[in-house]
């Protein structure tokens, strides 16, 4: 969104001054769960990923990289403390959206709405994917569909985030893709 926005000379001095672009080191916490994420976070460089505390246990909801944005969507929206932890994996820049600016800007720029909207029926139909996968696939088909369906993923990111994601601990990732 960010990038189309640069691309667009015009609009983007409109926009830019609601922006902060931020550079951070990887292992960098942007939001902690049970905190009220007041920013939305677009990707210009690197990865990061969302998170959650399970009984001491963490597991991987879902990867970022460039391009796509970042946000606890419910906490950001309505003003609750947020379910998931936001933390790069890599060293990571970023262009950051206060919620005040957000709001600003959907409520001056309806062009922006259709934009804002586009990522979040991306995001929903990212969400019901993975959950129908966790139901109707095993370990492998998972993996094989992250393979040919994101691999970056397979290349960026540490192989027990990636096993976390799949649902699986790092030794049954490992043995899966040793049988390959």
């Amino acid at each position: 969104m960010v990038e189309k926005l640069k691309a667009d000379k015009e609009n983007w001095e409109k926009f830019r001054l609601f922006f902060c672009e931020k550079k951070i080191p990887a292992k960098t916490v942007l939001l902690k769960e049970g905190e009220i994420a007041d920013t939305l976070f677009f990707i210009k460089k690197g990865c990061l990923r969302m998170w959650f505390n399970n009984d001491g246990k963490d597991i991987t909801f879902q990867f970022f990289f460039e391009g796509q944005a970042v946000a606890s969507i419910d906490s950001f929206i309505e003003s609750q403390p947020t379910l998931f932890t936001i933390e790069s994996i890599e060293p990571t820049v970023l262009f950051s959206l206060s919620r005040e600016n957000f709001n600003f800007i959907l409520n001056h720029y309806p062009e922006m709405k259709e934009g804002f909207n586009k990522i979040l029926y991306t995001r929903f139909r990212n969400y019901a994917q993975l959950f129908l996968s966790r139901i109707k696939d095993n370990p492998r088909k998972r993996y094989e569909d992250l393979l040919k369906n994101h691999p970056e993923i397979i290349q960026r990111v540490p192989q027990h985030y990636i096993a976390s994601y799949l649902g699986i601990t790092p030794i049954s990732l490992s043995r899966i893709r040793n049988k390959k």
